[in-house]
């Protein structure tokens, strides 16, 4: 579903930016009023397309990106009738139109028609700039409001906490360190501890203090603090960053 929204919206702004490139192409080179709002709009356009197209290797687009995707495609459909009713209203400039009222006639349909596209193209690209705009607004505000509202877990700041403030940590941190390294030189086999007892005992500070003087012993090593309800694959990429740095 998220591939064909995403495929959707380049696929509609794609003959737009193909137009906007003829417009400022030789044939329409004597309409130059509008030429500068046609090559910001068509700047826009292509980094909204280089967007969308990184977009689409994203397996689940927000929906604040699903309703941009929308719109894009919207306003790529009305700026391609725009185009169009341009393109049809100049004509063929090679044509010679004969007599002179057929010749007035003529050139004030290029005038009338270039004023329209002077405005709808300006009117457009204030437009795409305001669903941009609003996109990311909306965007800031959510990413906002999840951290406002994000829960820390205890365990994460224990590990903060300076070890001054505990009392009695030398003799079980020193108890742990034995228990971990005790016969290290003669077995290639791992030791596990466990640490248990009640909340708030320090139980993570000392395990912290233990892999502090620990670590250096180790080419690899990594200290994690795992929440109540764990994601994976921060977790692994946590591990990932401290065994390779």
């Amino acid at each position: 579903m998220e591939a064909a929204l995403v495929s959707a919206a380049t696929g509609a702004l794609k003959p737009v930016l193909e137009k906007l490139g003829a417009l400022v192409g030789d044939k329409y080179k004597r309409f130059k009023g509008v030429r500068g709002d046609i090559k910001s709009l068509t700047r826009e356009l292509t980094a909204m397309e280089a967007f969308l197209l990184k977009m689409s290797e994203e397996e689940d687009p927000d929906v604040h990106d699903k309703v941009w995707m929308n719109e894009v495609r919207e306003l790529s459909y009305d700026m391609e009738d725009s185009i169009d009713d341009f393109m049809q209203s100049v004509g063929n400039e090679d044509s010679k139109p004969d007599g002179f009222l057929e010749k007035m006639k003529n050139s004030l349909g290029k005038m009338k028609a270039r004023h329209r596209i002077g405005n709808e193209i300006h009117d457009l690209k204030k437009q795409i700039i305001e669903v941009a705009e609003r996109n990311e607004r909306y965007k800031a505000r959510e990413v906002f409001s999840k951290a406002k509202n994000t829960t820390v877990d205890p365990r994460a700041l224990a590990i903060f906490q300076h070890a001054s403030e505990l009392v009695g940590i030398d003799e079980p941190k020193a108890e742990i360190i034995k228990l971990l390294t005790q016969g290290a030189s003669t077995q290639e086999k791992m030791n596990l501890v466990s640490i248990v007892g009640s909340g708030g005992m320090g139980k993570t500070t000392l395990a912290n203090q233990v892999y502090q003087d620990l670590k250096g012993k180790f080419k690899c090593r990594a200290f994690l603090s795992i929440s109540r309800n764990p994601d994976m694959m921060n977790i692994l990429r946590t591990i990932l960053s401290e065994v390779s740095g």
